[in-house]
């Protein structure tokens, strides 16, 4: 602590964005000052990324904040977070950094606004090392809105690597507090689902053969479901530039949502783009816990806020969720435990994350 300023260490853990995207919207949320010193220490080019820039001060215009550090490469940043008002913000990375990694810094903050809030995000909607924007509206979004909130994103243009041009406007309202969930059934699979879209230069063949062998390769394991992958060609006009890639579904009886995902790039043959993207699906029905890798970590933040007691079960804990856990530990009073699941099937790697919230309630409302 540098006098009530709370000390960050950005180069721990998992050493990167997603330290900065949990201590600054909790910043935000707690209207604690923050410094994030070693940012993204972890990674080959450490320091802010246009993304993590537009990211961080979409933020300070919510709150009416002062950023200090706020250029690319800057390693250490100060941050004093204001009231959250709510209304239109922008943020463009002007890359094709991630819109999906741009809603997770944001959305905690609007839900505790004084006001409704519509956020343009533009950059990639489709990014490697990021959630693709169909697994946000298809997965992230009927899960999260279990905590008692709900969100509207609606894609007006995909963008895609290396000049992004997409955009995403996310409306949502402030919220009094979040409720806790209990996701801890996983059920049985009863349907699969998904898309496999091409865009700009590609043939909608590209498409149809990503569909066919992730069927075939889901078939293997999976034999007695109807499994409905549709090819999809992007609408010139709804897209920037050429993408491809695949996102496949599966949904159980409780309601629980698992995906697989994966992005065609020049020389990956399309059949490979379906396969990684089946066998990632593969993987997190598994373990068998309620969410997938992807999820995990994107339910830290609004487990830590809400009032009572949620509980998650999932496969093994990930890098991104164990730091995640870390942070919203040291900047709030939430406490959570992690302790291996009592199976019935022993083979199984499953674990219950628990979280006391700290009930955060809405000033404003």
């Amino acid at each position: 602590m540098d006098g009530d300023r709370v000390d960050i260490d950005g180069g721990i853990m998992e050493g990167g964005g997603q330290i900065l995207r949990v201590s600054t919207a909790l910043s935000c949320l707690l209207g604690l000052p923050l410094r994030v010193r070693r940012i993204r220490a972890g990674r080959n080019q450490p320091g802010l990324r246009p993304q993590h820039l537009s990211g961080l001060e979409i933020v300070r215009d919510l709150c009416d904040g002062k950023l200090n550090g706020g250029e690319i490469g800057s390693t250490e940043i100060t941050f004093t977070p204001g009231k959250i008002k709510g209304g239109t913000h922008i943020a463009d990375t002007k890359t094709a950094g991630s819109v999906c990694l741009l809603m997770q810094v944001a959305m905690p903050c609007v839900l505790f606004a004084a006001s409704p809030s519509e956020l343009h995000l533009k950059g990639g909607t489709n990014a490697e090392m990021a959630p693709q924007i169909d697994y946000t509206v298809m997965v992230f979004k009927p899960i999260i809105e279990k905590f008692n909130f709900t969100f509207h994103c609606d894609i007006k243009k995909r963008g895609y690597y290396p000049q992004g041009g997409g955009e995403v406007v996310v409306r949502m309202s402030p919220v009094k507090e979040l409720s806790p969930i209990n996701l801890t059934e996983r059920g049985t699979v009863t349907k699969i689902y998904g898309r496999a879209f091409v865009a700009g230069a590609l043939p909608i063949k590209l498409a149809k053969d990503m569909s066919s062998a992730a069927v075939r390769c889901i078939r293997k394991e999976i034999r007695d479901l109807y499994i409905n992958i549709q090819p999809v060609r992007e609408p010139d006009d709804q897209a920037v530039g050429t993408g491809s890639g695949i996102i496949i579904v599966a949904e159980t009886s409780t309601g629980c949502l698992l995906a697989g995902s994966s992005l065609g790039k020049r020389g990956k043959n399309s059949d490979k783009v379906g396969i990684e993207a089946a066998e990632m699906l593969l993987k997190n029905l598994k373990h068998g816990g309620t969410v997938d890798d992807s999820l995990q970590d994107q339910l830290i933040i609004f487990m830590a806020l809400a009032k009572g007691v949620s509980r998650v079960k999932s496969g093994p804990i990930t890098l991104h969720t164990q730091t995640a856990i870390h942070f919203a530990e040291q900047l709030t009073k939430a406490k959570f435990t992690v302790t291996k699941a009592e199976d019935e099937d022993p083979s199984n790697d499953t674990y219950i994350i628990e979280c006391q919230g700290v009930g955060m309630i809405n000033p404003n409302l």
